[in-house]
């Protein structure tokens, strides 16, 4: 039986790539920063399906407890994860006018420290001759960025920067690829007939589902000669540039 660390695991996209995994009967270790049910979508997957899973908490701008996540599940779980999949993020506002060294830093923090320790901790248990995978979720703005959301950005930028170190790097126990996603799951944000507009913006005239995320994710865990490759499920919006982000459009 295969086991899967998913980060930020318990809702909205983490949650459909979890419900992704134990459809295929993959055992899971969920990550959170504090305790919380899963979404009820992957809660009816994991009861049908009948998945052993376990609950992991640990605040990933905190370096000892990065650290300790990996030990945790395997003394947890009884193994090293076969799969590591990044996909929690701090995501915040700011541009160049407003971004603050306090702003960078923490989302470096998160979304480029605390996968990258993953990874490194991932390795030294990664068995000889049975490779582990990681799959880091980027954003499709890494492509064509914009000023919006300065930090978040920069950093995704940088992961992905360090899918393909790792790669090398991590080569061959461990293989290192990413999903860069569009917009996905709206937030409140949004205005109402917002999402269907932009979907007609897009080269493909349709946003992603958080499935169609979930399966890019899939494939590439099961993708033994693969490694050092993003795979981008935006409808297209990678081809395109845009000035605000999606949200002011």
């Amino acid at each position: 039986m295969k086991l899967a660390l998913v980060t930020a695991g318990y809702h909205r996209l983490g949650a459909a790539i979890a419900a992704r995994l134990a459809g295929a009967g993959w055992e899971l270790a969920l990550h959170s920063r504090k305790a919380t049910e899963p979404d009820s979508a992957l809660a009816a997957v994991l009861k049908e399906r009948g998945t052993t899973w376990n609950g992991f908490e640990a605040d990933l701008s905190d370096d000892s407890a990065v650290m300790q996540l990996i030990p945790a599940v395997i003394a947890k779980c009884g193994g090293a994860p076969d799969l590591l999949v990044n996909n929690a993020s701090l995501f915040e506002w700011d541009n160049p006018a407003s971004v603050t060294p306090q702003a960078m830093a923490a989302h470096m923090k998160v979304n480029l420290t605390a996968p990258v320790l993953l990874a490194a901790s991932l390795a030294q248990y990664a068995e000889t001759g049975k490779p582990a995978a990681v799959v880091n979720i980027l954003d499709q703005r890494i492509r064509q960025p914009n000023g919006d959301q300065l930090s978040y950005t920069l950093s995704k930028q940088a992961l992905a920067g360090a899918t393909e170190t790792l790669a090398r790097a991590l080569a061959p126990k461990v293989r290192v690829n990413a999903v860069a996603p569009g917009l996905t799951i709206e937030t409140n944000e949004y205005q109402p007939g917002q999402m269907e507009r932009l979907a007609g913006m897009m080269p493909l005239g349709a946003l992603p589902t958080p499935a169609d995320i979930a399966d890019a994710v899939f494939w590439l865990a099961n993708a033994p000669a693969t490694t050092g490759q993003t795979i981008f499920v935006d409808g297209g919006a990678n081809l395109k540039s845009f000035e605000r982000d999606f949200l002011f459009l």
